[in-house]
């Protein structure tokens, strides 16, 4: 279809009122065609000459593929007209959610949002929010390209992850919060806690109980403990189980605080108590945006709720259920944040190609996922890449050391076959990064540079890390060794279904994104590898082969 009827036809399938289509779509493009009509074409090149960094005049072919050819900031900041429309809608009446899978351009959106709300008054402020350190870093970065490194813009706006700003609020409205515990810190206390009051659960029910259960809902007493529903646990437990549990989860707290320490989980429930508690104090913000907003937990939303006065603009979500890698479930809307009639799903991929796509998809095996809100499944449906290249491939080796080789000739042939920057190239081995390190580096000659929770230099070098330290990033190729059936799932990482099926379901579908995740990261090669029994998430990519 012509380009202006197909755009037409999308918005009002995505919900826009036609009045708003015909003003953004059909009355913008008749005023462009007027004023270049009208001999205009001075003032046209006057605004393209004033922002190079966001225009680029393509005159051929040759000059297309250069473009596409440069490093990744180019189009970092690239929008395109269907992500507009959502980006730079006027207003919305409250909570807005945009969903897509990756490479759909979600964070481009929200940055772009983000631009449009520091328009609105000389004095907005906005809270630009996310899981991790790493995303944090990368939204501050493209925040800074798309503003023209503008200080005086940039300093309206906080760019930081959530447990960070829920830090500073404890600090500022409580004072010094303590010391606060990692993951394995906090297993440990679960661990002893269990073993000296000699209990019948486990360590990893205990934390899953006080994660999932009394801090996702808030529960301040015994006797709401024991009235709640323990939405998501699999595991029944009598009215006498759960007064023992109430005490030994009061007990765990009381240890913590005796000690001047809490989780960070603790800390945004205790940040968003206080912020319900002192209206006009601490930290305000006319308008929060919220990136990857799939990896969230409920007592995160409360702090995110409670920062922004409720109202048009208040709150605007980003993320992909199908990047759910954290165990994280919420209802929104039993959060105070509804975002009905307030949403927009972006379909069209422009980091990938159709080929790795397709690929990645049967990776889900079409296993169902629960949308944002946790009132309903979410869809890939629709989903699709307009570039196409290379099929992936996929590898079996009898040996550790035949996968490294292989590993080592494949990503040679990236880098000096095709002549592409060893910054652009990754390398995802799994589960151990530390063997995989040592091994490919040093036969091919190939200079390594190790990732960690995002951050590396701009030294030339394969990028090497394991899974999680490089959510949010993207690589031209991409090669993730060891998808054996030891490391995905990942046993540690599962509950078994025996003690909790919801759980067990719950962690496998976070294991089975998180291999999906990683095979999006690829722009225009992807290689999956594995020595021994091979994963049986790779079922679904062998059926749709054969």
């Amino acid at each position: 279809m012509p380009e202006d009827q197909f755009e037409a036809l999308w918005l009002l399938a995505e919900g826009f009122e036609p009045e708003d289509i015909y003003r953004d779509l059909v009355a913008a493009r008749q005023t462009a065609a007027v004023e270049e009509a009208e001999g205009k074409q001075g003032e046209l090149t006057a605004a393209v000459s004033r922002t190079r960094s966001r225009i680029a005049l393509v005159t051929g072919p040759e000059e297309l593929a250069d473009i596409l050819a440069k490093p990744f900031d180019a189009w970092r900041i690239f929008l395109h007209p269907t992500q507009r429309r959502v980006a730079y809608r006027p207003a919305y009446a409250g909570p807005a959610q945009i969903t897509g899978g990756p490479g759909t351009g979600k964070t481009v959106v929200a940055l772009h949002r983000v631009r449009h709300l520091l328009g609105r008054s000389p004095d907005t402020r906005v809270l630009l929010t996310t899981y991790t350190g790493a995303l944090a870093r990368s939204l501050r970065s493209g925040l800074a390209l798309l503003l023209d490194h503008d200080q005086a813009l940039l300093d309206r706006v906080t760019v930081t992850t959530v447990d960070a700003t829920a830090h500073r609020i404890v600090r500022e409205l409580h004072g010094n919060p303590g010391d606060v515990l990692g993951d394995k810190d906090e297993q440990r206390r679960w661990q002893r806690l269990a073993h000296r009051l000699e209990l019948p659960w486990t360590d990893a029910f205990l934390a899953q109980e006080y994660r999932h259960v009394l801090l996702a809902q808030d529960l301040r007493s015994r006797e709401e403990y024991e009235k709640c529903l323990r939405r998501g646990r699999g595991s029944k437990l009598p009215a006498g189980q759960r007064q023992r549990l109430w005490q030994v989860m009061a007990r765990f707290e009381e240890e913590l605080a005796h000690d001047r320490a809490c989780t960070w989980l603790q800390m945004c429930a205790r940040g968003a108590r206080l912020l319900e508690g002192r209206p006009n104090q601490g930290l305000r913000y006319d308008h929060v945006v919220v990136d990857e907003a799939q990896d969230l937990h409920p007592a995160q939303w409360r702090l995110l709720r409670a920062l922004v006065p409720e109202g048009p603009d208040d709150l605007f979500l980003t993320g992909d259920p199908h990047q759910r890698i954290y165990d994280s479930r919420v209802s929104l809307r039993s959060l105070g944040i509804s975002v009905a009639g307030r949403g927009a799903r972006l379909r069209l991929n422009y980091r990938s190609t159709e080929e790795i796509l397709r690929w990645s998809r049967a990776l889900l095996d079409r296993k169902p996922v629960a949308d944002l809100t946790g009132d309903a499944p979410d869809s890939l449906s629709g989903y699709r890449s307009l570039l196409h290249g290379e099929r992936p491939v996929c590898e079996g080796h009898g040996t550790e050391a035949a996968e490294a080789d292989a590993v080592v000739r494949t990503v040679g042939a990236w880098v000096g076959g095709r002549r592409r920057a060893l910054r652009d190239r990754g390398l995802r081995p799994v589960p151990d990064a530390d063997r995989a390190d040592r091994r490919p580096a040093c036969p091919a000659g190939l200079p390594v540079v190790r990732v960690k929770d995002g951050q590396s230099d701009d030294t030339a070098g394969v990028r090497v890390s394991s899974l999680h330290s490089l959510k949010g990033l993207e690589f031209r190729c991409v090669a993730v060794a060891g998808v054996t059936a030891s490391a995905f799932p990942f046993a540690p990482a599962v509950k078994p279904a025996e003690v909790d099926p919801l759980q067990n379901a719950t962690d496998l579908a976070a294991e089975r994104c998180l291999l999906f995740v990683a095979s999006t990261w690829a722009r225009e090669a992807l290689y999956m590898s594995y020595s021994g029994r091979p994963s049986g998430f790779l079922d679904g990519v062998r059926r749709q082969e054969w």
